[in-house]
Parts: structure tokens; C-alpha cells; sequence
């Protein structure tokens, strides 16, 4: 089915090819003389000539538009990108200030851990060292008493 429309295609754009050529032809051809053939073919380019920078400028503006598309598009690209890597660098900061602060618990819990466990290992030297002077001095009492 694409081959019949490009042959389609193909007709019509050699249609409208000899059709250019064939009135190119009957204007230089046709019976009139020199001088009107002449000043017809002198308007005709004029009228393509106009026709050309109209649609050149239509062209120019057009791409204009399109480079001002493409340049706000570029604009609302970038300051989006900045929008979100400020909120991104936002949400970092404040992750690092909650691990910071987590930190700051953990470290004071485990002191507060070692600072028990150092009050406990004193009380329980001073037991152990209450048991043994009190075992000591019972030996001491039990060696008096056993010469007399």
C-alpha cells in the first residue's frame, strides 16, 4: 500500500512539474509579440520574487518563534533543575542534621552506660574490699585468740 502512494506521489509532483514547464513553454511560444511576452514575464518573476520574500520572511519568523520556544523551554528546564537540586541539597542538610543528632543520643546514652557501669564497679570494689578486711580481721581475731 506504500508503494501506491508513493507512485501517488511521484505522479502527481511530475504532474505539477510539466505543468510549470508546459505554461513556461506556451508563454515564451505563444503568439504575441516580443515586447508583451516580455513585460508577462517581467511581472511573473516580480510576482515570484514577492512571493519568495514573503515566504522567506514567514520562514525567518517562524524560526525565530521556534528559537524562542526553545530557548524558554531551555529557562523553565534549567531553573526547574535548580528548584530541585536546591530541595534535594535541603533534604541532605536535614537528613545530616537528624543523623547528627542521633549521633549526639547514642554517644550520650553510651556514656551515660559507661558512667554506670564505672559507679557499679566502685560499689563493687568497695564491697569486695569491705568483704576482705572483714575477712582479714576476722583471721586477724581468729590468730590472737588461738596462741592464748
Amino acid at each position: 500500500m506504500s508503494e501506491h502512494t508513493g507512485d501517488v506521489g511521484a505522479f502527481l509532483a511530475g504532474f505539477v512539474v510539466g505543468a510549470l514547464v508546459g505554461a513556461a513553454t506556451a508563454l515564451i511560444l505563444a503568439p504575441q509579440s516580443g515586447e508583451e511576452t516580455r513585460a508577462r514575464l517581467r511581472e511573473r518573476s516580480i510576482e515570484l520574487r514577492t512571493r519568495a520574500e514573503t515566504l522567506k520572511e514567514e520562514a525567518r519568523k517562524r524560526a525565530e518563534e521556534a528559537a524562542a520556544e526553545a530557548r524558554k523551554r531551555a529557562e523553565e528546564a534549567a531553573a526547574e533543575a535548580r528548584q530541585k537540586a536546591e530541595e534535594l541539597a535541603t533534604e541532605a542538610r536535614q537528613r545530616v542534621e537528624e543523623v547528627q543528632e542521633r549521633g549526639k543520643i547514642v554517644v550520650q546514652q553510651q556514656k551515660e552506660r559507661v558512667q554506670e557501669a564505672i559507679e557499679e564497679g566502685k560499689k563493687a570494689a568497695a564491697r569486695k574490699r569491705e568483704e576482705l578486711i572483714s575477712k582479714a580481721e576476722g583471721e586477724k581475731a581468729g590468730t590472737e585468740e588461738a596462741p592464748a
